[in-house]
C-alpha cells in the first residue's frame, strides 16, 4: 500500500517537473500570458484530436481546398491548416502505427491511383525544372497523397458520411456567399465581370476557373441533400440554401468549364428521377442554353460575342494543348514534371503573344506533365473509379430500406460529382488538384463500406 502511494507521488512528481520545464521553455520562445492556456487545454485538444480522427483530416481537406483562410482573411495568420495537418498526422500515426484501431486494406482503385502518385514522383526528379517540381509537391501533392488514402481508410460510419455530406455543403456555401458579396460589391472583379476571391492576396481563388471548380465541387453534395426525400426537413433546407448561392455564384464566374461541369452534374440527377430520355435530352437542351445566356457568357471580354470566330479564350486553350502534345512526344514516360507546364510552355507552344499560358484542360495537363504513360494511367484510374461509383450507387438502391439516407446521399453525390469532374476537366485543371482525388477517396470507402455491409449485388 504504502508502495502504490510512493510510486503515485512519484508520478506526479514527475508530471510536474515535465509540465513545468515544458510551460519554461514555451516561454523562451513565446513569452505571452496565453502560453499558460495553450498547455492547459493541450492535454485535452489531444484527446479530442485521438477520439476523431476523421473530423480532423476532413477540416484539414476542407480548409486546404475550399482555401477557408483566404476567403476569410482574418483567419489566416491562425495557421489553421497547419495545426489541422499536424492534428491529422498525429492522429493517423497514432491509431494506425500505434493502437492499431483503423485496418489499412486495399482495393484495384487504390492500386491505379498509388501507381499514377509513384509515376509523379518520379517525374519530379526527371522534371525540366525540379525545383518547381519538388516545392508543388512538397507544398501541395504530398498532402493529397496521404490524405487520399486517410480519407479512404478513415470514412467506415453512417457518422462519417453525413459529416462529409454537411461539412462539405455548408463550407461550399460559405465560399460562395463570399463570392457573391464580392460580386455586389465588384470587389476583385476580372475583365470587370467575373468573380473572384482574396485576389489581392494571391490566392488560388483569384481565378475565376479555379473559383469556379471550387464552387462546383460542393454542389454535388448540396443536390443530393436536397433530393433525398428520406433526409429531415433541416438537411434538406441546408441542401436548398446551399445549392441556390452556389448556382449563382457559379454564374457569377463566368466559367465555361464550371457551366459544363454545373450541368453534368444535374445531368445525372435527371436522368435517374426523368423516365423519358426525349424528354431528357431535350431539358438538357434548353438548361445548357439558359445557364450561358444566365452566365453573361457572351457579355465576357475574352471569349464573348464580341470576338469573331474562334475566341481568344479558345485559342489560348488549343495552342494550350498543342504545347502539351509537344511536350509529352518529347518526355513520353514522365512528361515535363509536376507544376512545370507553365514555365515550359514559351518552348513548346506554336504560337508566342509575350506571357505564358495554363493548360486549361486535366487530360492535356496530366500529358504534359506525366507523359503519355502517366495519361494512360491517369485514364485507367478514372474509369475504374467511375465504373465503382455507379456500382456504389446501384448497389445502395437495391438496398434502400436498410441503408441510412446519409450513405445513399453521400454515394449519389460521389457518382454525380465525379462525372461533373470529368465533364469540366476538359477546360479546367484539376490534375494535381484536390476533387479528384477527394472523391477518388470517398468511391474507395463507399466501396468497403458496401462489401461489408450488404449482400452480395445483383445485377
Amino acid at each position: 500500500m504504502m508502495h502504490n502511494r510512493l510510486l503515485m507521488r512519484s508520478k506526479s512528481l514527475a508530471i510536474c517537473i515535465a509540465a513545468t520545464l515544458v510551460i519554461t521553455m514555451a516561454w523562451r520562445v513565446f513569452p505571452h500570458p496565453a502560453i499558460f492556456l495553450a498547455i492547459g487545454i493541450l492535454p485535452l485538444a489531444t484527446l479530442f484530436v485521438l477520439w476523431q480522427p476523421f473530423l480532423m483530416v476532413l477540416l484539414f481537406v476542407i480548409f486546404s481546398f475550399f482555401r477557408i483562410h483566404e476567403v476569410f482573411p482574418q483567419l489566416y495568420n491562425l495557421k489553421i491548416p497547419l495545426l489541422l495537418s499536424l492534428a491529422s498526422l498525429s492522429a493517423l500515426l497514432w491509431h494506425i502505427g500505434i493502437s492499431g484501431t483503423i485496418k489499412i486494406y486495399w482495393r484495384p482503385e487504390l492500386t491505379a491511383i498509388c501507381v499514377f502518385f509513384i509515376l509523379v514522383l518520379i517525374g519530379v526528379v526527371a522534371a525540366s525544372n525540379r525545383s518547381l517540381a519538388f516545392e508543388y509537391s512538397k507544398a501541395i501533392y504530398w498532402k493529397i497523397i496521404i490524405m487520399t488514402f486517410a480519407i479512404a481508410w478513415l470514412a467506415r460510419t453512417e457518422r462519417d458520411f453525413t459529416l462529409v455530406s454537411s461539412l462539405i455543403t455548408v463550407f461550399g456555401m460559405l465560399v460562395g456567399l463570399v463570392a457573391l458579396y464580392n460580386k455586389y460589391q465588384g470587389i476583385g472583379l476580372v475583365e470587370d465581370t467575373r468573380v473572384t476571391i482574396s485576389r489581392d492576396i494571391g490566392s488560388v481563388l483569384g481565378d475565376p476557373n479555379d473559383l469556379a471548380l471550387v464552387l462546383m465541387f460542393p454542389i454535388a453534395f448540396a443536390s443530393s441533400m436536397l433530393l433525398t426525400r428520406s433526409f429531415s426537413r433541416p438537411w434538406q433546407l441546408l441542401g436548398l440554401l446551399s445549392l441556390v448561392v452556389l448556382f449563382f455564384a457559379i454564374l457569377a464566374t463566368q466559367s465555361r468549364g464550371g457551366l459544363l461541369g454545373m450541368l453534368a452534374i444535374f445531368a445525372v440527377y435527371a436522368y435517374r428521377r426523368i423516365p423519358s430520355k426525349l424528354l431528357f435530352i431535350c431539358l438538357g437542351a434548353v438548361a445548357a442554353a439558359s445557364l450561358f445566356m444566365m452566365a453573361g457568357i457572351s457579355g465576357r471580354a475574352s471569349g464573348g460575342a464580341a470576338e469573331v470566330g474562334i475566341d481568344e479564350s479558345a485559342m489560348g486553350r488549343i495552342y494550350a494543348w498543342q504545347a502539351a502534345f509537344r511536350m509529352a512526344v518529347e518526355h513520353p514516360l514522365t512528361g515535363v514534371g509536376i507544376n512545370n507546364f507553365y514555365a515550359n510552355y514559351f518552348f513548346y507552344s506554336p504560337h508566342w503573344d509575350g506571357l505564358n499560358h495554363a493548360v486549361h484542360s486535366t487530360w492535356f495537363g496530366v500529358l504534359a506533365e506525366t507523359g503519355f504513360l502517366g495519361l494512360i494511367i491517369f485514364l485507367t484510374a478514372m474509369a475504374m473509379l467511375i465504373r465503382t461509383s455507379i456500382l456504389n450507387l446501384n448497389h445502395i438502391e437495391q438496398h434502400r430500406a436498410v441503408v441510412s439516407p446519409a450513405i445513399y446521399a453521400t454515394a449519389q453525390a460521389v457518382c454525380a460529382g465525379l462525372l461533373g469532374t470529368v465533364v469540366s476537366a476538359t477546360f479546367l485543371t484539376q490534375s494535381f488538384t484536390w476533387p479528384i482525388y477527394i472523391l477518388a477517396a470517398l468511391v474507395v470507402a463507399l466501396a468497403q463500406w458496401r462489401s461489408k455491409h450488404l449482400p452480395p449485388f445483383q445485377p
